[in-house]
């Protein structure tokens, strides 16, 4: 009998029908673990969340991500497995600002008395939605924030931070890797600084609006095919705009997104008479490229097309 009431305890936190209040990352109480050998179990939402806990974790973490790779993390709804999972890991980590719209519903449905939860991006500087039906449907903020170093870095204290609450006795490995970590961030930051201060022209356009993180952080300004979300085609009233933007700031080339649609892009590009390229999201690992990789190839094929 004890076995069965047991049994039914793991299914009823399994499928989430208790409620109870959960750790936040900024607690001072610290989670051992058995052995030194054991690593933390981190469950990420999505890819770009988990490149930052690989830097900083190292060998001492054992990451898994809920949202699958190609999947669009808009519109993802997680699997019994998913919740299933979050039961059994010590830190919970999701970027925020909207991104994932599921996630309170999850939490709210599991036992989080030994879970640590991160929110990613508190703290960080968030870029406000002028669009009252994205805000309606999404939220007031642009989620997109790890596609900027200078917020990648707020990001990855966060996390950091995490870690060393929940693994004390690995602090001094998890402070250096950060650290290590900022360098390469702050390093590739004024690399592209110096680079773009030397074009006069400030404009790109991709195949969604991505990127207004990564334009703060280099005084550059997008112009899309697609919203925030990479939600519908545009008009023919919004493609006239388009088309007179390119032609105005003399645009060779539409950067595409995994998850943008090509065909309007390549429409586009067409009329203008410029090329298509790919850009990377980073919100699925692309072409076995890290955060670094991808950052780097973003910037350098942006600045080319610039000069």
């Amino acid at each position: 009998m004890k076995k069965i009431v047991a049994a039914l305890i793991a299914l009823t936190l399994i499928f989430g029908l208790s409620a109870c209040n959960g750790k936040q990352a900024n607690n001072s109480e610290v989670k051992e673990t058995s052995t030194s050998e054991e690593k933390i179990k981190v469950i990420v939402s999505f890819n770009p969340i988990k490149e930052f806990v690989l830097e900083i974790g190292g060998n001492k973490v054992d990451v898994e991500t809920i949202i699958p790779e190609g999947s669009e993390p808009h519109d993802f709804e997680p699997k019994v497995r998913d919740i299933a999972a979050l039961t059994e890991a010590d830190i919970f980590i999701y970027n925020g600002l909207g991104m994932e719209s599921w996630v309170d519903k999850v939490l709210n449905s599991i036992d989080k008395k030994t879970l640590t939860i991160v929110e990613a991006s508190k703290g960080c500087e968030a870029i406000k939605i002028s669009d009252p039906e994205e805000i309606k449907e999404h939220g007031e903020y642009d989620p997109h924030i790890w596609l900027s170093l200078k917020e990648a870095q707020k990001e990855s204290k966060n996390i950091k931070d995490a870690l060393i609450m929940v693994d004390f006795k690995n602090k001094d490995y998890y402070e250096k890797n950060y650290e290590n970590f900022i360098k390469e961030l702050n390093s590739l930051y004024d690399e592209y600084k110096k680079k773009f201060d030397t074009v006069s022209n400030r404009c790109f356009v991709t195949g969604h609006a991505a990127f207004g993180y990564l334009c703060r952080d280099f005084n550059l300004n997008q112009n899309s095919v697609e919203d925030v979300f990479a939600e519908g085609e545009p008009s023919g009233k919004k493609m006239k705009e388009l088309v007179d933007f390119c032609k105005a700031n003399n645009v060779k080339t539409v950067f595409l997104e995994e998850m943008a649609s090509p065909k309007v892009s390549e429409t586009l590009a067409n009329e203008i008479g410029a090329k298509v390229e790919k850009i990377y999201t980073i919100a699925s690992k692309e072409d076995n490229k890290n955060y670094i990789q991808s950052m780097r190839e973003n910037l350098e094929k942006i600045y080319n097309s610039l000069k």
